[in-house]
């Protein structure tokens, strides 16, 4: 079965894109109430009242995620599936003040997510409720509204836990806006692109468009529809008129020549700006960001993207980030993003619920594929309190709002209903496909191990397709059928943490479904990484914490399994778990994690980054590892590895050359057995004879300096920007020590403030949210947020017996 999906997509939020049409003034404001709430955390009666008094109440800005904020605690309900934190309930207040009101006007309140149960009210009136954490949501405010001070409430119920089988987060984590538009609009998510034909010549875009008029009688309403290139350049315009009484809906074609294809590598845009008309006066514009592409899933043959054959480099995340938790700045999620484009990551998989608009928005112009997740479970609760005690009455809703969301975004090729749902009926899967498809018939559906199910259109495999043979099975009984890598490979590491002697999690550290004698069992079925010496040479590392080398596994290796996706032209590739640590989920106190990502939870990178960047990048890169500093072990033999996507590679230690080796295509690395010396320890990779990259170590002495290294020197003083700060331990030479622990404490001055400090160890309990930290092998991460004066910024960092550091960053 081939199953083909063209289509171009993609409805940035309004913000990111003007919706005037040359010089027209637009009827339509979208205005962001992110700023300037009032929060408590507790339960309050009558807040939803205009009159209740919340003056003692916490002012903040939201996004705003109160768990983040608590300590880690064993006691806390949520528990090792929440990362020990709390939860409870919050209350949110916001005044908004209306100049000037018109019988005309409509007005709308629209939540890019709240965690969890929110209700919400309007001058006291009660607009509704959701139980959906994940999805976004709008009421129309315009009957309650009045000109003067209005106040908008919302109560957010997350008092039972765990609700979810990871760290889920609290409160209103996500943009709010308000959107004004005539009694003639275009009402949210209303339009729907598609192009059923594609080629490099032409590209036929059919457009609908949803239209609602709440004026008093039928209105004769012209849409002048017209695409844009991504530097404004108007491509082409049409013109549509149409009577409409309460609820219409506009169907238009149009074809652009020559168009630029979407991709990964060019991930070209449009944009479709849509202007409502009625007799000469303009009710409404509206826009949406788009690209045109045509994708095909060949089953036997894999996925073609503009008739290119290409392979998913995809990792699974969840939608957390380290020390800000589920408020996710945007300049946060675009440095994490870029980490990734960065490292060869051409797909993300959202586990397993919506991101946030911005996400989707980021993917299309970086250019990611995405597989788009709904739901982890469906009508039987997988953690205690989650999302499936719902399920029965709100899930064709969320869905309904999932799709129509996310539908236009070129980035999203794949939509996936759920993950590792066990037990249901075969009609029950085919309830959510057939439900899908009557929103979005474009594109694939599959679901996280999924491979059993009838009505899927891709078979998913998560753990279980990481054993031997598993995949080449199914696809001798299915050889028809489009496979994918929904959640493999699992691997683990901590930054800065070796260990020779492969390891196995089912072996020593068995889940409670694996014991010794199961390991026993499936051990055939598990593909063998040699050890890379006959006794461990790094024998004082904590047992909680796993190698960096690509030998702690769960089942198989990424070279292993990346030879596999190679190998088989049915196979599409997959989405590892996980790109970057995420919060819960942990093997329990006093872990917050359990750490199977390749980036750690201060958003620093682990040896396996530079492993998959090998693998997946065309830049030429070189990494080695260890790092070069272990007092004690002088004339032991210690294992360097070196990843690269070069030809060869050449190692000296010292200034002397340790040998030359061409890269195996099968082992996927280099290793040397270095008796350990101190000093300078260099890579030199080459193709064709030429050094086109290098990389070195140097012996680190004893720590000295704090060094501070922000990402960026001048920020806008828009309480919105964020400067990642790098606090680092080094030698009197600017060398970082790779096993500093010092405790370094902070002093921010200026128009700044501390959002979150973290130092990627998954057994540090301390609070994100204070001045201090201890580094964690070598160093830590500060986060600013701008506030809204300019001046300048001045971070001091001191630690006993170090010489301070000190850096100067300017607002404007």
């Amino acid at each position: 079965m081939i199953i083909k999906n063209i289509l171009i997509v993609f409805t940035a939020f309004l913000s990111l894109v003007t919706a005037q049409n040359e010089d027209v003034i637009s009827p339509r404001e979208r205005f962001s109430l992110d700023f300037d709430w009032r929060f408590i955390q507790e339960d309050v009666c009558n807040a939803e009242l205009p009159e209740f008094d919340d003056t003692n109440w916490r002012k903040l800005d939201v996004p705003h995620d109160w768990s983040i904020e608590g300590n880690y605690e064993e006691n806390n309900p949520s528990g090792k599936a929440g990362a020990f934190l709390p939860t409870g309930i919050g209350w949110y207040r916001k005044h908004i003040v209306i100049e000037e009101l018109h019988s005309s006007n409509r007005f709308f309140v629209e939540f890019d997510g709240v965690y969890m149960n929110s209700e919400v009210w309007i001058n006291g009136h009660y607009l509704g409720k959701r139980p959906n954490g994940y999805i976004g949501f709008s009421y129309e405010l315009s009957q309650y509204l009045k000109e003067g001070d209005n106040v908008l409430a919302v109560r957010v119920d997350h008092s039972k836990s765990p609700s979810g089988r990871w760290y889920t987060g609290s409160g209103i984590y996500r943009h709010v806006w308000l959107t004004r538009t005539s009694d003639v609009y275009i009402p949210q998510w209303g339009t729907q692109i598609t192009t059923p034909k594609v080629n490099k010549n032409n590209a036929k875009v059919d457009f609908s468009v949803k239209i609602k008029n709440t004026t008093e009688a039928p209105q004769e309403i012209i849409l002048k529809s017209s695409i844009w290139d991504r530097d404004d350049n108007k491509v082409l315009e049409i013109e549509t008129k149409k009577t409409i009484a309460e609820e219409g809906e506009f169907n238009q074609e149009a074809f652009i020549e020559n168009p630029a294809l979407w991709s990964p590598d060019q991930p070209n845009i449009y944009i479709l700006k849509n202007q409502l008309e009625i007799n000469g006066i303009l009710k409404d514009t509206y826009s949406t960001v788009f690209g045109v592409r045509e994708i095909e899933f060949r089953g036997s043959k894999g996925l073609f993207l503009n008739g290119e054959n290409l392979k998913f480099k995809g990792l699974s995340n969840h939608h957390d980030a380290g020390a800000v938790g589920a408020a996710v700045p945007n300049d946060v999620l675009y440095k994490r993003l870029k980490m990734l484009k960065d490292m060869g990551v051409n797909a993300l998989r959202t586990t397993h619920n919506p991101f946030s608009p911005e996400f989707y928005a980021m993917c299309d112009t970086l250019g990611f594929m995405v597989m788009n997740e709904a739901f982890d479970g469906w009508w039987n609760p997988k953690a205690k309190y989650d999302y499936g005690k719902y399920y029965a009455e709100w899930w064709q809703r969320d869905l309904n709002d999932f799709i129509r969301r996310d539908r236009n975004h070129p980035s999203v090729v794949i939509w996936s209903i759920g993950n590792e749902v066990h037990g249901f009926l075969p009609e029950q899967q085919k309830e959510i496909v057939d439900y899908l498809k009557t929103i979005d018939a474009t594109r694939a559906v599959t679901q996280g191990e999924g491979h059993s199910a009838p009505y899927i259109d891709i078979a998913g495999f998560n753990g279980n397709g990481e054993f031997n043979d598993v995949l080449q099975n199914y696809h001798k009984e299915n050889p028809d059928k489009a496979i994918i890598g929904t959640e493999i490979t699992h691997t683990l590491q901590t930054r800065g943490v070796y260990r020779t002697q492969t390891w196995y999690r089912t072996k020593d550290n068995p889940a409670p479904w694996e014991t010794k004698e199961d390991f026993k069992r499936i051990e055939p079925r598990v593909t063998k990484i040699k050890d890379l010496s006959d006794e461990e040479v790094f024998t004082n590392t904590n047992p909680k914490y796993q190698s960096s080398y690509d030998n702690s596994i769960v089942r198989i290796g990424v070279r292993d399994d990346w030879n596999r996706v190679e190998k088989y032209e049915w196979y599409m590739g997959n989405f590892r778990w996980s790109g970057f640590d995420y919060l819960g989920e942990s093997f329990g106190w006093p872990a917050r994690t359990a750490n199977f990502g390749i980036i750690d939870l201060a958003g620093f990178p682990k040896d396996h980054y530079y492993l998959y960047q090998s693998l997946w990048s065309k830049d030429p890169m070189v990494h080695l590892l260890p790092h070069w500093t272990h007092p004690g072990m002088e004339g032991i033999e210690i294992p360097v590895v070196v990843y690269t996507n070069c030809d060869a590679a050449e190692l000296f230690l010292n200034g002397k050359s340790l040998g030359s080796k061409d890269m195996d295509l099968k082992e996927r690395q280099l290793v040397w057995k270095v008796p350990y010396t101190p000093g300078t320890l260099t890579v030199k990779a080459s193709t064709n004879g030429q050094v086109l990259t290098a990389k070195s170590y140097k012996t680190a002495g004893n720590p000295a300096v704090v060094q501070l290294h922000p990402d960026k020197t001048t920020i806008i003083a828009n309480r919105r920007d964020v400067v990642h700060c790098e606090v680092i331990i080094s030698d009197n030479y600017g060398v970082m020590v790779p096993s500093a622990n010092n405790f370094v404490t902070l002093k921010v001055e200026g128009p700044a403030h501390i959002i979150g400090v973290e130092n990627g160890d998954i057994l540090d309990l301390s609070s994100h949210k204070m001045n201090y930290r201890k580094a964690f092998n070598g160093k830590f991460l500060l986060l600013l947020q701008a506030t809204d004066q300019p001046g300048e910024i001045i971070i001091n960092a001191e630690s006993e017996g170090l010489q301070s550091g000190r850096v100067v960053i300017k607002a404007r």
